[in-house]
């Protein structure tokens, strides 16, 4: 097999007023003609600086690649002028950038901005242009390619962006196509459409696709070969089923350990690594992973192990041979000091996480929301005015209960409805129809001092925690403002209560004199969630607060939860499209599509016995590293209906492999259908 794209000893700075920082070393890597290599890491690891350089695209953000060559079909992409650089960009590589509505200009319509690339480099007449543009928009799946072709970013939903982005990529026929973070943002069934699309293009065009994600899942499915980053570095390299039939290196191995499963025992405490990737600007001598690896020797911390041959593969280790001979390494069972058959010299830093005895406690059964018919609708306006009667039925109709002390999780795709019931719950908006009783109040009646009044035991947990807070106060000043507001407390008695909640959280109390932008992203969340507990609420609304994270930091987040809801004896609604961590966090699950709670059932129950299809194709689409290259199961077609007109009788119907004409004329009523199943199906499964 040729080889397409090789990289050797690729080094890349970045120049700050502080003086020049690396982000990558030393990286060697090739990806041959047809293949897909994936390279995965945490944020930070250096996976997207690898990529932009590939692009020369750091040219543009004070970036320089200080050593190494990067042949292209044997062009140095390094040594090539900008004129050169401009035509081999789109021609001969292209790249699938993680924000599509970052990646098209606003203010242009998605058609023209594709129909320009194919003139800019293949010199064509607008006639020949957008007819190729219709026919790329028609390839990767988008439907009505000649209205879509007239539409504006902001008219498009996020899948169908990244489709249009993928389309753009290919729109002059390039060799190689890096894809950064391409399914990231997306819901599990239109992560699935993307990734079956990636495969398909690469079979048609013969594409190398090299994928950036932290998602092992989607490397399982995709991947021909996986190059595993952190901090800089490659610390292995191999082929996608060796390296998860048995992973070389210990931060591979914590990777794969920190994924919750659909088979891993709810409620338990997961493994997560300890600590967090180092910053660039103090990184640790010897290997960079060591500080938070828990087979470091005197060896690791003194000197930087190379990327070395092992077999087949490559890892930068010097235990690795040791470890991946272990017993307990082979079975994939937990470290303890008596099973790991290590020389003398070899201390354990730390023990792994150990496994939780999970007992089912007697939950309080006793209510502490109850929605009764709940509605939200917005109306829907064009060039100023509102268009008659016409609305967005956001939350359409719906009717569950929260118990005290439980999680009920939140699932479904986006537009469906799940953030704005959180939003209508905490009274954030005012609901059109419907009443919500919490602890024994209807807060649909409540206004000013009351409403506020009762919104010091409501607290929200948001998905970017960054976004939430202002950049200009410590976070010290974040976390005192709700204590100043519902408390009135100052002086030592409020520095005191804000150095125990950072404790509580797992963070250095001197911390508080920080600002948000010196954490990472796993401690701004923690950062966000010491806010939401600081007045001791009832109830917290966790709204996507793990869907960005890294898979080690995201274990870390659901521990750190299910711990004070066992101190402080809370009440969460947990938000997700990340269907392996509502399973693990949550005591039952209600799914929503277009506005509408289909089914609602214990944890295990929706999982092992799925009653609504579309629940069924949920569970279905979520990428797990059991499953072969490719073989990623049942695929659900087409994106969600608009909520503005939803379709007639049951509204899955038109997705649905199931419907009948009477799934097409009758709406489906919630029902139970065991004990605390219910769904909305006339022929549930």
């Amino acid at each position: 097999m040729s080889r397409l794209l090789e990289i050797e000893q690729l080094s890349v700075d970045f120049h700050t007023p502080k003086g020049s920082i690396n982000a990558v070393r030393d990286i060697t890597l090739s990806i041959n003609a047809g293949e897909t290599v994936c390279l995965v890491g945490e944020s930070g690891s250096g996976k997207t600086v690898t990529s932009k350089a590939i692009m020369r695209l750091i040219d543009h953000e004070n970036g320089q690649i200080t050593k190494g060559r990067l042949l292209l079909d044997g062009t140095d992409i390094v040594t090539l002028p900008e004129h050169e650089l401009r035509e081999f960009r789109g021609k001969k590589m292209a790249m699938v950038f993680q924000e599509p509505m970052s990646a098209f200009d606003p203010v242009f319509t998605i058609g023209h901005q594709i129909q320009e690339t194919i003139i800019e480099h293949d010199k064509v007449s607008k006639r020949e242009a957008k007819n190729r543009v219709i026919q790329l928009l028609k390839k990767v799946g988008i439907p009505d390619p000649e209205q879509r072709f007239r539409q504006y970013p902001g008219e498009m939903s996020g899948g169908m962006l990244q489709r249009a982005m993928i389309a753009m990529s290919l729109s002059c026929q390039p060799d190689l196509l890096i894809a950064d973070e391409p399914t990231t943002a997306l819901d599990v069934t239109i992560q699935a459409q993307i990734l079956q699309l990636l495969q398909e293009l690469q079979e048609e065009y013969g594409l190398s696709i090299l994928l950036i994600t932290h998602d092992l899942g989607v490397a399982a499915e995709i991947a021909d070969r996986i190059a595993v980053m952190y901090a800089g570095e490659v610390v292995e390299e191999a082929k996608a089923d060796e390296l998860f039939a048995l992973p070389g290196h210990p931060y591979t191995r914590g990777l794969l350990r920190s994924i919750p499963t659909l088979n891993s025992v709810r409620g338990s405490k997961l493994y997560s690594i300890k600590g967090s990737i180092p910053s660039l600007t103090s990184l640790p001598d010897g290997c960079r992973f060591q500080a938070r690896c828990p087979f470091a020797t005197e060896h690791c911390k003194q000197e930087a192990p190379p990327l070395a041959k092992y077999g087949h593969r490559k890892i930068a280790c010097w235990h690795s041979d040791e470890l991946v001979r272990s017993d307990f390494w082979l079975n994939g069972s937990e470290v303890s000091d008596e099973s790991v058959p290590l020389n003398s010299s070899m201390v354990m830093s730390e023990k792994a996480n150990e496994k939780q005895d999970v007992t089912e406690e007697s939950k309080d059964t006793k209510v502490l929301f109850t929605v009764n018919h709940l509605r939200k609708y917005y109306p829907m306006q064009g060039n100023g005015l509102i268009r008659g009667n016409k609305v967005i039925r956001a939350v359409d109709d719906v009717t569950f209960s929260i118990n005290k002390h439980e999680t009920f999780g939140l699932v479904g795709e986006s537009g469906s409805g799940k953030s704005t019931l959180g939003r209508v719950l905490l009274q954030l908006e005012r609901a059109t129809q419907g009443t919500i009783t919490f602890d024994g109040q209807d807060l649909t009646k409540l206004k000013g001092t009351a409403l506020r009044s009762v919104r010091r035991d409501m607290q929200t947990i948001f998905q970017d925690p960054y976004g939430s807070f202002d950049p200009r106060w410590k976070i010290g000043d974040s976390i005192a403002e709700p204590l100043k507001v519902h408390q009135k407390l100052k002086g030592t008695e409020l520095h005191s209560r804000i150095h125990e909640l950072l404790e509580l959280v797992g963070l250095d109390p001197a911390w508080s004199e920080r600002y948000p932008h010196e954490f990472s992203g796993g401690q701004r969340q923690r950062i966000g969630i010491a806010r939401a507990i600081a007045l001791n609420p009832k109830f917290i609304l966790a709204d996507e607060a793990v869907s960005a994270l890294d898979v080690s930091v995201q274990a870390q987040i659901i521990n750190l939860l299910q711990e004070l809801q066992g101190k402080l004896g809370l009440t969460y609604l947990f938000i997700a499209h990340g269907l392996q961590a509502v399973r693990h966090i949550s005591d039952r699950i209600g799914v929503m599509y277009l506005g509408k709670l289909v089914e609602i059932a214990p944890s295990e129950s929706l999982f092992l016995q799925p009653a609504h299809p579309y629940t069924q194709a949920l569970i279905r689409s979520v990428p797990q590293i059991s499953r072969g290259r490719g073989d990623g199961g049942y695929r659900l077609k087409g994106e969600i209906p608009s909520p503005s007109s939803p379709p007639s009788g049951c509204r899955f119907h038109t997705r649905c492999p199931f419907a009948t004409s009477r799934c097409r004329e009758e709406e489906p009523q919630l029902r139970q259908l065991s004990n605390g199943h219910l769904a909305a199906c006339h022929f549930p499964l």
